[in-house]
């Protein structure tokens, strides 16, 4: 009879403590980086603004150049879809809807995972003018997990995961349009 106490004591232990911790945890998530391009914001954001341009420098459409795309409605508009296909679970399925424009200022996007996990996070982009024709870009990410599932968090580190393809997607964007600007 004391085996069956223990064992059970320790099956509660093992649900309820995860549960507990899942309580406390945040259930959010942040990531935003930014750089500075020697363009006007006008020009960047007219580029920015256009979701097939990612493809030029978006970390994530450089895993896998094979990868299906579908494109639905007008780039650079609200309501504008770009889907992605992919073999490859870093790369998944899922898409990328402009659902807000503030124009000249701020893009907002929801990105929306079908696979290897379902999930939807919001993405935005602003620009912001500087002096000497300069440009601050940041590039944002944010999302929530619902609890339990918030758990998830102590071991995944979305700043550190997404960060990198952020400050690496905004520096080729950097040179892109740096480049643009001093031509051939």
């Amino acid at each position: 009879m004391k085996i069956i106490k223990t064992a059970g004591a320790v099956l509660a232990a093992v649900i309820i403590v995860p549960l507990l911790v899942a309580a406390i945890l945040p259930k959010e998530y942040t990531v935003k980086r930014s750089t500075v391009i020697e363009r006007s914001a006008e020009e960047v954001f007219s580029y920015i603004k256009m979701l097939k341009n990612q493809d030029n420098y978006s970390v994530w459409a450089r895993m896998d150049p094979d990868m299906k795309r579908d494109f639905r409605g007008t780039d650079g508009t609200v309501g504008f879809v770009s889907a992605w296909e992919s073999e490859k679970d870093d790369v998944g399925k899922g898409e990328q809807e402009i659902k807000k424009i503030d124009e000249g200022k701020r893009i907002d996007t929801e990105l929306r995972f079908f696979e290897p996990f379902e999930s939807i996070s919001d993405a935005y982009m602003t620009t912001e003018q500087l002096a000497d024709g300069k440009t601050r870009v940041v590039w944002g990410f944010h999302g929530r997990m619902s609890y339990p599932m918030n758990l998830m968090m102590l071991f995944m580190d979305f700043d550190g995961m997404i960060g990198k393809d952020f400050e690496t997607g905004l520096a080729d964007l950097k040179k892109i349009l740096e480049a643009e600007k001093t031509g051939p």
